[in-house]
């Protein structure tokens, strides 16, 4: 797949927040302001508009900051989980008419991706449910520490239009935020993994995700989810979700298995992103974390605390 086509299958036209804070708090519905662009969750996904005003008005939202949108609405059992544990976490998508969605394409290797972080961005989960004949999807859950977490859904119903859709659940218990300083490098379970390419507003920008170990360059990543790597971004303050896969893809001639994996990504205004890359070494999937700010790249910090297993 070329670069063009991976960008209007995967890209998201975000906007960004005044201040660029990381937020507490809980942010729903449209996002309005001189720094909105057109190009929300389900121009995101690729898929074409007639251009009316009201599917305009729609499309300026970003991706994952509702639980209810285009006809269908995101809900879970409980929004209460207990942390420290594994619990099961059920939640399902509703049509227009209040019926559970039964039906779903398969993207990306599955027809359902359940990403769940913290709001202040800790704690980052990418999981797949299961869906049973209700319409039900399951998926054994752990959050690691107490605080109020988001919850996205990224999918899209058979027949339908790929949609992102978040909800907040809370863990119980004495929360203690963490605020994250901007960071290219991340190191996870032996392996080091830097950042190199900037985000630049209005444009799209190449960002390459290297990955060593050892010292050594790392070749022989495996596929995962249809690609050597898989990269989530979401956005200070109100965690807007960019959801985009490499350029390239296994087995199409071109593609190299590592040591570097290639990204195109579009954001429309100045601010700060955290940016969550999974990719597959030796039969397991590991997360490498990154804090990078729009504009000029900042120099390279490596506290060794950017990645988990």
């Amino acid at each position: 797949m070329n670069t063009a086509a991976k960008l209007s299958a995967y890209g998201v036209a975000l906007a960004l927040v005044a201040g660029g804070a990381w937020a507490a708090g809980s942010a729903v519905g449209p996002f309005a302001g001189a720094a909105g662009l057109p190009g929300g969750e389900d121009a995101g996904h690729g898929d074409a508009h007639s251009g009316t005003v009201a599917e305009a008005a729609r499309t300026d939202e970003p991706g994952g900051l509702a639980s209810s949108r285009g006809g269908y609405t995101l809900t879970p059992t409980t929004t209460t989980l207990t942390p420290g544990t594994t619990r099961p976490f059920s939640f399902r998508i509703l049509g227009s008419d209040g019926a559970p969605i039964t039906a779903y394409d398969v993207e990306h290797e599955k027809r359902m991706h359940l990403i769940v972080v913290r709001r202040d961005t800790a704690g980052f989960r990418h999981v797949h449910p299961e869906l049973g004949a209700d319409g039900t999807w399951t998926v054994p859950l752990a959050l690691p520490e107490a605080g109020s977490y988001r919850v996205f859904a990224d999918f899209k119903p058979s027949g339908g239009t790929a949609t992102t859709l978040g909800v907040d659940v809370a863990a119980a218990g004495d929360f203690k935020p963490v605020e994250y300083q901007p960071s290219r490098v991340a190191n996870v379970d032996g392996y080091r993994v830097r950042l190199d390419g900037d985000l630049t507003p209005g444009r799209s920008s190449k960002v390459t995700l290297m990955v060593t170990k050892d010292g050594q360059d790392v070749t022989d990543l495996q596929p995962y989810l249809g690609a050597y790597g898989h990269l989530v971004a979401l956005r200070g303050g109100d965690l807007a979700y960019l959801h985009v896969h490499p350029d390239g893809e296994p087995g199409d001639g071109r593609t190299a298995p590592g040591p570097a994996i290639t990204f195109f990504a579009e954001v429309p205004s100045d601010g700060t992103y955290r940016l969550f890359l999974d990719f597959q070494h030796q039969g397991k999937v590991r997360t490498a974390e990154f804090t990078v700010a729009t504009g000029t790249a900042a120099p390279v910090a490596d506290d060794g605390h950017g990645g988990h297993g």
